[in-house]
């Protein structure tokens, strides 16, 4: 199986500790995002998967074997890690062309990554001319040059307007489902809910999480129940009777955290309490990555903009 494991890998630059024992597998036939607060050592992991640096100790291997051990390294790992690491001067063909000749990739798969990609109608423009996203494209179509089993991107979301963002999430579900490995590296919490099924959470240098999706939002964020009332004092006085906490949010509505509409919603009728909107929300991952990774982050801002209305005293 061509599964990216790492086995207490550790990475120390001087007196600092990048990566601390880290311990997991990326396995095919799922995509899965790779999430930390800046500095977790989420870039310092795929380097060292790629052979770009060497670890303090521990392994990290590809298919059973370390990477640099790969023949034909683009027939194995598809890579994106920078999307300015290009010769600016040279045309989106041309680079392509140099990438399959060192591999002796058939020149005709130059032309398809560009057509997957949506770059054929620039294909004789040079890079240096090329917006982030176009070359954002253009990387992830270096990494499907080799066909390869396993894709590792790192943030491939930036710079793409909302249609590439879109094909970017159709492209990792249906090279998941071709039974590839993808580990797709992203600061974008939402995004990432769009395609990913598992999840791997760093926070200073450790696994905090390595789970699935759906899981990883019912541990780590509550549901809640909203409702919109025009009696919302009746409405807080049932509910703090009852136990629970309600907090307050904008147009007219309410929130009871870590509670459902079976259960809120026959005390407001048992209170005569007029209900003009009643519905269970779900967890999100940003609040479930937030309340993750709370003590882990190294770089914070003074003040944060809070995730749940402000409870009205």
């Amino acid at each position: 199986m061509t599964t990216i494991d790492l086995h207490e890998l550790t990475k120390d630059y001087g007196a600092k500790r990048v990566l601390d024992r880290v311990t997991c597998s990326v396995r095919p036939g799922r995509v899965t995002g790779f999430l930390g607060p800046n500095g977790a050592g989420k870039s310092t992991t795929m380097r060292l998967v790629l052979g770009l640096d060497r670890p303090t100790s521990g392994l990290a291997t590809v298919a059973g074997r370390p990477f640099t051990a790969a023949r034909r390294p683009q027939r194995l790992i598809g890579a994106l890690l920078d999307p300015f690491a290009m010769h600016s001067s040279r045309t989106a063909f041309a680079h392509l062309s140099a990438l399959a000749a060192a591999e002796g990739i058939p020149r005709r798969r130059v032309d398809d990554v560009l057509g997957a990609v949506g770059l054929e109608t620039v294909a004789g423009k040079r890079i240096k001319t090329f917006s982030l996203g176009m070359r954002q494209r253009l990387g992830i179509a270096a990494a499907l040059l080799g066909d390869p089993p396993v894709l590792m991107l790192d943030e491939p979301s930036n710079g793409l307007d909302p249609e590439g963002i879109i094909w970017l999430r159709s492209t990792l579900r249906s090279l998941a489902d071709e039974g590839r490995t993808v580990f797709v590296s992203s600061h974008l919490m939402n995004e990432t809910a769009s395609f990913a099924d598992h999840l791997v959470v760093l926070g200073r240098g450790r696994v905090l999480a390595d789970t699935g999706l759906d899981d990883f939002i019912d541990r780590h964020a509550r549901p809640r129940v909203r409702i919109r009332t025009d009696s919302p004092e009746t409405l807080r006085t049932v509910l703090t009777d009852a136990g629970f906490d309600p907090v307050a949010g904008d147009s007219g509505r309410w929130y009871v955290d870590g509670a459902r509409v079976g259960t809120v919603g026959p005390l407001l009728v048992r209170a005569g309490v007029p209900v003009l909107e009643l519905a269970d929300e779900s967890g999100t991952l940003e609040q479930a990555y937030l309340a993750l990774t709370a003590d882990a982050a190294e770089f914070t801002s003074a003040t944060s903009t809070p995730t749940t209305p402000e409870k009205v005293m």
